[in-house]
C-alpha cells in the first residue's frame, strides 16, 4: 500500500511564456502546487485539531528552510465541516500563514473535494495565462470520519483527474475513517491510508519532503519518494 500511495511519475508541464501578473513577474520558478483538504468536523476536536494545527506549522517550516522550494510550491488549503472553507488561497510559502483550525460540524467531504478541484483548475489556467511551468499538483485530503453529504460525483473528479494526470490525490483517513468510502474516492493505484495514532507531523514533515524533492526536480525525471512512514495497517 505504501509503494501505491507514493508511486507517480512527476514533471513539469511546460506553457508559452508572457507574463500578466505581477507576482509570476516577480518570480518565474515553476510552480508546484499542492492542496489540502482537511475534516475540521466536530469528530476532530481535542487533540486531533490541536495536533493538526501544530502540524501545518512544522509543514511551513520545512519548506521555507528550503530556497528553492520557498519560490516553488505552492500552498492552498480548504477545511471542511458543514460546507467547504477556503482557509488559505494557493500562495508561495513565504506568504502562506498558518491559521489555528477549530473543530465543528459536519462532514462536507463531498462538495469539499470538488470546491478544491475547481479551484485548483482555475489556478492551472493562470499559470498558462502567465506563461509559468508548473509540475503536476497534489490534492492532500485528511479525514477522521466519512462524508455526510453527496460524494459520488467528487469520486469521479478525483478518478478522472487522476486518470488524465491533472493531478495526484492522497487520501489520509485518521482513526475511524471511514476506508470503504475513501478507497471509493481515491484511485485505485493510490489507496487511501491510515494514519498511525495522531502522526500528523510525521505526515506534513513526509509531506513537505516530497514537495521538496518533487520541486528540485527536471522536467521528464522521476522523482524517488520516502515511504510513508507515519501509516498503519487498516483494521
Amino acid at each position: 500500500m505504501a509503494q501505491d500511495f507514493v508511486q507517480q511519475p512527476y514533471k513539469v508541464e511546460q506553457v508559452a511564456s508572457g507574463f500578466t501578473s505581477v507576482e509570476f513577474a516577480d518570480n518565474p520558478e515553476p510552480r508546484c502546487p499542492c492542496l489540502l483538504l482537511l475534516d475540521t468536523s466536530g469528530s476532530m476536536g481535542g487533540a486531533p485539531i490541536s495536533q493538526l494545527n501544530a502540524a501545518i506549522k512544522v509543514f511551513k517550516d520545512e519548506l521555507v528552510a528550503d530556497p528553492l522550494a520557498a519560490k516553488r510550491v505552492e500552498v492552498a488549503i480548504i477545511t471542511f465541516g458543514d460546507a467547504p472553507h477556503l482557509e488559505q488561497d494557493f500562495v508561495d510559502v513565504l506568504t502562506f500563514q498558518p491559521q489555528a483550525f477549530s473543530a465543528s460540524g459536519t462532514t462536507a467531504m463531498g462538495a469539499s473535494i470538488e470546491d478544491g478541484i475547481r479551484r485548483l483548475t482555475e489556478r492551472k489556467d493562470t499559470y498558462r495565462q502567465n506563461g509559468i511551468a508548473y509540475y503536476r499538483p497534489w490534492v492532500f485530503l485528511v479525514t477522521d470520519g466519512a462524508p455526510t453529504d453527496s460524494w459520488q460525483r467528487a469520486a469521479q473528479d478525483v478518478r478522472q483527474g487522476e486518470d488524465n494526470g491533472a493531478f495526484s490525490f492522497f487520501a489520509v483517513g485518521v482513526s475511524d475513517a471511514n476506508f470503504e468510502v475513501l478507497n471509493q474516492i481515491a484511485s485505485p493505484s493510490r489507496p487511501a491510508v491510515k494514519l498511525d495514532g495522531l502522526r500528523f507531523r510525521d505526515l506534513f514533515i513526509w509531506l513537505s519532503k516530497s514537495l521538496k524533492a518533487v520541486s528540485k526536480s527536471t522536467r521528464g525525471t522521476q522523482v524517488q519518494l520516502d515511504a510513508p512512514g507515519w501509516t498503519t495497517a487498516v483494521s
